[in-house]
């Protein structure tokens, strides 16, 4: 493995904190409805800072964007709004199991998905699989399927051993079938955003034609993903808001404190979530041909520092130590078959 990959798994492991780390705000939001703190964690995450960061590091996005083919543009936008329905789904996964087993169960399907389906649909899955570093990384991902399903099946036994009152404790509104839904929508259409990336590389071509740093190409990229991510996330939130009477919450809290840093905690959110981009593209572009593999070492090690929150949520308390090794040694098996990945795209 060459200095260049190393470096690249480095930006992808400190995304993956940040990601691992963003819905840890929603836990100081006060009397506010679901949907109405994941629209503004949304409005941050899919609109304010990809501009921001576009402004900052990729400054002629616009014409960037007016460059690519009008394809590229609508197919990356369309894959926006079906991981938009992931997204989502996600938000409920961790509303109703928690960090440590939300993301477990969600992101188990996306890395699977997301790191296999973009080179089988352009053939260089077959090919790859004449080569060591083809088999690696098939061997790599059926471990992380393992890791994720050892990880789940701890999730099963605390659920089993931990009483209703002590769950709510650390996860007020715990339903376990709920989040299994939820967590199996989010594997089906949350890769997505993987074939996103894949399909939009004609606009990181073009940033980086126009001069953009080699580590900032992906910005004007993500602008048009999360539009259409936005797009799915306003209809969704603003049918909940109206069903369930909550519109009020974005105009009101029970005093100015509360109201101002409900905000600032979901725009925190947001800018925690969206950190993951940045360090992703940082270290996507140092990985060499085989950038997929990117995407599963920032799913797998993303599950890792979601689990280690948990831990220090006490989501885990009241499980016996049976539970707790299972659930480490899934971390642990994880963790491996991310430099697995990451390896076979190095060779």
């Amino acid at each position: 493995m060459n200095l260049s990959v190393l470096t690249g798994i480095f930006f992808i492991g400190a995304g993956a904190f940040s990601s691992g780390s963003f819905a840890v705000p929603f836990g100081k939001i006060k009397g506010w409805s679901w949907e109405t703190y994941w629209m503004i964690f949304s409005t941050g995450a899919y609109i304010i800072f990809p501009l921001l960061a576009c402004l900052i590091f990729a400054p002629g996005f616009v014409s960037i964007i007016r460059e690519t083919d009008s394809q590229t543009l609508v197919s990356v936008f369309l894959l926006g709004a079906v991981y938009g329905v992931g997204n989502l789904s996600f938000g409920l996964a961790l509303r109703y199991l928690g960090l440590s087993l939300g993301y477990a169960l969600s992101l188990g399907l996306m890395l699977a998905i997301g790191t296999l389906i973009p080179p089988l649909l352009d053939g260089r899955l077959e090919v790859m699989l004449n080569k060591e570093s083809g088999m690696l990384l098939i061997y790599g991902v059926i471990i992380a399927c393992f890791g994720i399903a050892l990880s789940a099946w701890s999730g099963i036994l605390k659920d089993k051993q931990v009483s209703d009152a002590e769950k709510k404790k650390s996860i007020s509104e715990f339903s376990f079938v709920k989040g299994v839904l939820a967590s199996a929508l989010v594997g089906v259409t949350g890769s997505a955003m993987s074939l996103g990336f894949e399909r939009g590389l004609p606009i990181t071509e073009i940033a980086a034609e126009q001069g953009v740093d080699e580590l900032f190409t992906m910005m004007p990229l993500l602008v048009v993903l999360f539009s259409g991510t936005f797009v799915t996330t306003i209809f969704w939130c603003g049918f909940l808001g109206y069903r369930n009477k909550t519109l009020i919450n974005y105009i009101k809290a029970e005093n100015r404190s509360v109201f101002v840093f409900n905000y600032l905690f979901g725009l925190l959110a947001g800018l925690l979530w969206f950190s993951q981009f940045i360090l992703y593209g940082m270290g996507k572009s140092k990985m060499g041909p085989f950038t997929f593999t990117s995407w599963g070492i920032l799913m797998a090690l993303t599950i890792v520092s979601a689990t280690v929150w948990g831990l220090l949520r006490k989501e885990w308390k009241g499980t016996s130590r049976k539970v707790y090794f299972l659930m480490i040694l899934s971390l642990v098996i994880i963790i491996v078959s991310s430099f697995m990945i990451g390896i076979s795209g190095s060779e």
